[in-house]
């Protein structure tokens, strides 16, 4: 089957054409334009250069998470209205999931994927290989790296942990991270665009039947925007003012 991937999630995002799991053609999101005017030229491109067009496409797989609220909005919004329009399926991805990687990579019963968050923090994910795949223990979250090695190593009871992101850099100024790795953990770069692993990621989904339709499509934002936190913040506020005030 033929597909697309969408990811803007971030400003590390792509799209991506495939066929079943051979990856025909890619475009990062190397600039600093924004995805709203970015991504259907990029999609176009990509396109008319191996002579498809999203008609001819078997489904659309767009990343719904975690990230940014603004990239994440555009990514979602663009695959609903594909769907809708040409009534195809859609796989909705975890970038967290999609860093596991192949599953028939032979390893570590356990792997930990995390990306940078900003503001100190990094959403983040812990996985166990289940047969030939990978289930999450527990749901993805934003929290320091710090709180995360600390949920990673007393779920892990001594086991070796894969540690796979495209920021290395914050596990290995961790404290954590010398014994962590005298203990058997590996640290992995997954470097940018994650097409690839996005791209595998989507074909398991449709070829399992785990897709969804544009009306159920949504976002997994795991943090709350910067609007829902002011609101709240503004209301605690004045909820404080008026107890005094009463």
């Amino acid at each position: 089957m033929r597909f697309i991937v969408v990811d803007t999630a971030d400003e590390r995002g792509s799209v991506a054409l495939f066929e079943n799991l051979e990856l025909l053609s890619v475009e990062a999101h190397s600039t600093d334009e924004d995805y709203s005017s970015w991504l259907l030229p990029a999609v176009n491109r990509l396109l008319a250069n191996s002579s498809l067009s999203l008609a001819g496409l078997d489904g659309y797989a767009v990343c719904a998470g975690p990230g940014s609220f603004t990239g994440l909005r555009v990514g979602l919004t663009t695959v609903k209205a594909w769907a809708e329009i040409l009534c195809k399926p859609i796989a909705a991805l975890s970038r967290l999931a999609a860093l596991t990687g192949n599953d028939s990579q032979a390893g570590e019963p356990l792997v930990a994927s995390y990306i940078d968050a900003r503001r100190e923090q990094v959403f983040a994910a812990l996985y166990a290989r289940l047969g030939s795949g990978f289930e999450p223990l527990g749901e993805e979250s934003v929290a320091s790296l710090a709180d995360f090695a600390a949920k990673v190593k007393e779920e892990a009871e001594g086991k070796p942990v894969r540690w796979v992101t495209p920021d290395p850099k914050m596990l290995e100024s961790l404290p954590d991270w010398p014994p962590f790795a005298a203990s058997g953990h590996i640290l992995e770069l997954a470097p940018a665009p994650f097409a690839q692993r996005l791209g595998l990621l989507a074909y398991r989904k449709f070829q399992d039947g785990g897709t969804t339709d544009a009306l159920s499509l949504d976002a997994n934002y795991v943090r709350r925007s910067d609007a829902e936190v002011f609101w709240k913040r503004n209301n605690s506020r004045l909820a404080t003012i008026d107890e005094r005030s009463s």
